[in-house]
């Protein structure tokens, strides 16, 4: 499925605004190396870098992404299998293809760690 050309250039131009408001981030450690870099190329475009949302799409450092209100099986729900919106109004988050249960293991791991350095838990 192709995107239009307004919504490509949109996710580009966000990825890039979110890149470099994240310059100063801290790195993650090297065992999460492997989520981060899924992240940054399956889930950033909507997700953002970092996970602080785009206009696309909302940001997982939000305490609703908790682990008490969004446990892990969310995460591996999500991607797999699509998802309503039900806290945002950033549309439906369509299933993502070729992403697997062992790329969504690293993904949440890496999300987690972003989550507890923002304090969210």
């Amino acid at each position: 499925m192709l995107l239009p050309a307004a919504v490509t250039l949109a996710l580009c131009l966000a990825v890039t605004h979110a890149a470099a408001a994240d310059a100063t981030a801290v790195k993650a450690p090297p065992a999460l190396s492997k989520g981060e870099a899924l992240f940054n190329s399956r889930c950033a475009a909507c997700h953002g870098i970092g996970a602080k949302g785009t206009p696309v799409g909302p940001p997982f450092l939000d305490k609703i992404y908790e682990p008490n209100h969004h446990a892990d099986s969310a995460f591996y729900r999500a991607p797999e299998m699509g998802v309503r919106a039900h806290h945002w109004k950033f549309g439906d988050m369509p299933k993502i293809p070729d992403v697997t249960r062992d790329d969504l293991a690293q993904i949440i791991a890496y999300i987690r760690w972003l989550q507890k350095q923002a304090g969210i838990f």
